[in-house]
């Protein structure tokens, strides 16, 4: 069996001690490293390359929304997913601008935390409803005037439903019997025209257009 690899970043040692114990109960679930910073976050992803980051937001002399944002710089296959008490409306939609495919609280159980890494390993955003509901608020403000439903061709909108459905780029190949570079082509084609780079903003803004999965 091929493990997750995941990274543990938080400045707190009880709490990456408490979630390393708590993954590792998984068989297919693997901490290769830990950070106590977004700095030291980075570097192990560099020597690690983690397929999931579990980053806190509030953190020593690098914060975890600057850090999200250098590793999906550097190392875009890496999945980032916050994992903090806090839900302000500026490190959520810091987080997620800047390519995390989640933004999961604390009080989460350890069922959903590992099904979180699972799902994130897929290319699912992982929102929970008030964390979407106050990015979409911000979002969809931003971006309503811009596209319309009538601005993405037929093929598009399939991909785009099937986007919102959370399905990864290899499923999305597979039901519309393409290539896994052709979907690709075609996701990076909508996202010029919504004006977006990353999937968990993409499948907001969609959202607030009325695309239905």
């Amino acid at each position: 069996m091929n493990r997750i690899k995941v990274l543990l970043a938080d400045d707190q040692t009880i709490i990456r001690d408490g979630l390393r114990a708590l993954l590792e109960t998984n068989p297919d679930i693997e901490v290769v490293a830990e950070a106590k910073n977004g700095m030291e976050a980075y570097e192990q992803t560099s020597i690690h390359h983690p397929q999931v980051v579990l980053m806190d937001i509030r953190m020593p002399q690098m914060g975890g929304v600057e850090a999200t944002r250098l590793i999906k710089q550097d190392f875009p296959e890496t999945a980032v997913l916050v994992l903090t008490t806090f839900d302000d409306d500026e490190s959520i939609l810091g987080a997620i601008t800047h390519g995390a495919s989640g933004y999961l609280l604390k009080d989460i159980s350890g069922a959903k935390l590992s099904e979180a890494i699972r799902d994130a390993v897929r290319g699912s955003v992982i929102l929970p409803g008030n964390i979407a509901a106050k990015i979409t608020k911000h979002i969809g403000k931003q971006r309503r005037a811009e596209t319309s439903l009538s601005d993405f061709t037929q093929r598009e909108q399939d991909i785009i439903r099937l986007l919102m459905q959370g399905k990864s780029n290899q499923e999305i190949a597979q039901t519309l019997f393409l290539t896994v570079g052709t979907v690709k082509n075609y996701i990076s084609q909508i996202y010029r025209k919504a004006g977006i780079t990353d999937r968990a903003n993409a499948i907001l803004h969609f959202k607030e257009l009325g695309f239905k999965v």
